[in-house]
């Protein structure tokens, strides 16, 4: 077996590109990193191609990293499955849209409430974000409005999300011309959900660029403050009027058939959820006040 002092102290080189950094990263000398990598060399052949500012791979230097990358992919699945002889106590991560996640935040510090060997680590992010952290381990679960297509994740449905036009509280909303009077209050994702949303309550109406533009915030928890206040209309998931502190100051116009988004678990596919995540998403569906699946 190849010493893994040797592979860990090439791999930090790989990262680091050059000899200095990686030293100093693995609390060595420049000349022990040398010496490591002159190991796996003497039994690999060349693996780097060195330059005065730089290192570059050989064919044997890639497929050594890659190597590397199993044994640390392997490490990780090791590690998770010895983490998981107690599931409610230690580290549980998940990272959601803004929306779902200030209705699941709270029903997450409840567990740990409950269970205080639980340590809660929650991010808010858009998909992209919340994708790129489960696909680099930083994140073990993730949820994301739209399926990912990539064959490193698995995804499965979770929860569904309708969309709500909200109002200020006690104006009439009839009409497209109400709508042109209130004007619109955006946010990250507003437009994409008003056009869908409007369609359906408001058929053949002349599009939302038609509407003048009173105020945007990317908050989540603040889109509905200035609906409250009587400065325009929005369109939200129902989980984040849900989670807003003044329903009295604001309402919900019907709009017909529900426009409903659907959000995805996701986790990496490579291996199976941990016993603790399995746990903490059955006592989500146990306790979630809206419709998980």
């Amino acid at each position: 077996m190849t010493n893994p002092h040797w592979l860990r102290s090439f791999k930090a080189l790989v990262e680091t590109g050059s000899f200095t950094r990686a030293a100093i990263r693995l609390g060595l000398t420049q000349a022990a990193v040398s010496q490591h990598v002159g190991h796996l060399e003497d039994e690999f052949g060349p693996l780097l191609i060195r330059r005065p500012r730089q290192v570059e791979l050989t064919p044997a230097g890639e497929a050594l990293l890659d190597y590397c990358d199993e044994m640390d992919l392997a490490d990780k699945r090791l590690k998770l499955r010895l983490s998981d002889a107690t599931v409610d106590s230690g580290e549980i991560s998940l990272i959601t849209p803004g929306s779902v996640g200030l209705a699941l935040y709270p029903l997450l510090l409840a567990l740990q409430h409950q269970h205080r060997g639980l340590v809660i680590r929650h991010r808010f992010a858009p998909d992209p974000e919340a994708r790129d952290a489960v696909l680099n381990k930083q994140y073990e679960l993730g949820l994301v409005t739209l399926r990912p297509d990539d064959a490193r994740l698995a995804a499965t449905p979770f929860v569904e999300e309708p969309l709500e036009l909200v109002a200020p509280a006690g104006v009439e909303v009839e009409s497209w011309e109400d709508l042109e009077r209130l004007g619109f209050i955006d946010h990250p994702d507003g437009q994409a959900m008003a056009t869908r949303l409007l369609a359906r309550r408001f058929p053949g109406n002349p599009g939302l660029r038609a509407l003048p533009f009173h105020g945007f915030t990317n908050q989540i928890a603040l889109i509905l403050e200035p609906v409250a206040r009587g400065l325009g209309f929005t369109v939200i998931p129902r989980h984040a009027r849900q989670a807003f502190a003044r329903p009295d100051a604001i309402q919900v116009i019907a709009c017909g058939a529900q426009v409903v988004d659907t959000l995805w678990l996701i986790h990496r596919s490579e291996w199976p959820l941990s016993a603790r995540a399995g746990w903490i998403l059955d006592q989500l569906r146990s306790m979630s006040p809206f419709q998980v699946l």
